[in-house]
């Protein structure tokens, strides 16, 4: 996968941060997040388990799937349509991603982006960050965040 600054654009709000004079931040729809999760479940013949709503500070719902054989973790965005995958739940992921399971597609078929692992895990220098305010770069530093799941996927405040 190329490692150019084209290979992701941040939108506004990506982060979570919220400037009042650019307006309120997108909600990602969170009865289709779920009606993905019920369609994987169906798909997997395995069950939904507990769907934990974003609460501030984290910028992400989680849920888990048990398809059968493993629990699944599933993040998505509190602003963007954005799914990725983890081993454990956590407030915020800098480079703890699994790799989408196969029946992923699922999401994908509902209206999500789903990010691969690879993409999860670029260094920033490898993501179009121009559209970090000087508060978000502080932010980054602060926490340490190197990649851009952890941009994506946080908890700070």
């Amino acid at each position: 996968m190329a490692k150019d600054k084209s290979t992701f654009l941040l939108p506004r709000g990506a982060t979570g941060f919220l400037r009042p004079k650019d307006g309120p931040l997108p909600d990602t729809d969170l009865r289709a997040f779920r009606t993905a999760l019920y369609a994987v479940a169906r798909t997997t013949g395995g069950r939904v388990g507990e769907v934990e709503e974003q609460a501030y500070p984290r910028t992400f719902h989680s849920a888990s799937v048990h398809d059968g054989t493993d629990e699944n973790i599933i993040l998505c965005h509190a602003h963007y349509p954005w799914v990725a995958f983890a081993t454990e739940r956590r407030d915020w992921y800098d480079e703890e991603f699994a790799a989408p399971p196969p029946w992923a597609q699922t999401f994908t078929d509902e209206g999500f982006l789903v990010f691969a692992r690879e993409r999860l895990t670029t260094p920033l220098s490898g993501v179009d960050t121009s559209v970090l305010t000087q508060g978000e770069w502080r932010q980054v530093r602060s926490y340490g965040i190197t990649t851009l799941g952890g941009l994506l996927f946080n908890a700070w405040d």
